[in-house]
């Protein structure tokens, strides 16, 4: 089977820290596969905040944001306790989204520990359809 992979984009623009909690660890004692999703959520959410935006829910009058795809890179273990930063790239822009890229990296091991994707769509929640990127939106990201 041929595996899956990521380039990584020339920048980031945001990073943050995250400690591992206890309901990070999976019964393998190691951060699970879905807390990885999560943690990206976190640092997105924590993102859109530094922008000004309060949620992924309105950047715009009813205009937020879905995710349309993810993916995920697991390169190494990390453990209940271990800080994590991740770093945020934006790239692939298109008249209704972007990707965002996101870099994992251990640093109480100094290790890679994940890499992801996540296809970001913009969406009106009132009219609960598809929506071009608001210029508000674009111009942050454009100004970063």
């Amino acid at each position: 089977m041929a595996r899956l992979t990521l380039d990584l984009p020339p920048q980031f623009i945001f990073s943050t820290t995250f400690s591992v909690r206890s309901s990070d660890v999976n019964y393998g004692g190691h951060v699970g596969n879905d807390s990885i999703l999560t943690l990206m959520q976190e640092a997105r959410i924590v993102f859109y905040q530094q922008l000004g935006f309060k949620n992924e829910l309105r950047f715009e009058e009813s205009i937020g944001q879905i995710i349309s795809d993810a993916l995920v890179l697991y390169k190494s273990e990390s453990f209940l306790g271990d800080k994590l930063k991740i770093e945020i790239g934006v790239s692939d822009f298109n008249k209704y989204g972007f990707d965002m890229v996101y870099l994992i990296t251990n640093l109480t091991t100094g290790k890679e520990a994940a890499r992801g994707k996540t296809g970001i769509v913009c969406f009106d929640y009132d009219k609960r359809k598809v929506a071009s990127i608001p210029a508000v939106l674009l111009k942050k990201l454009e100004g970063i």
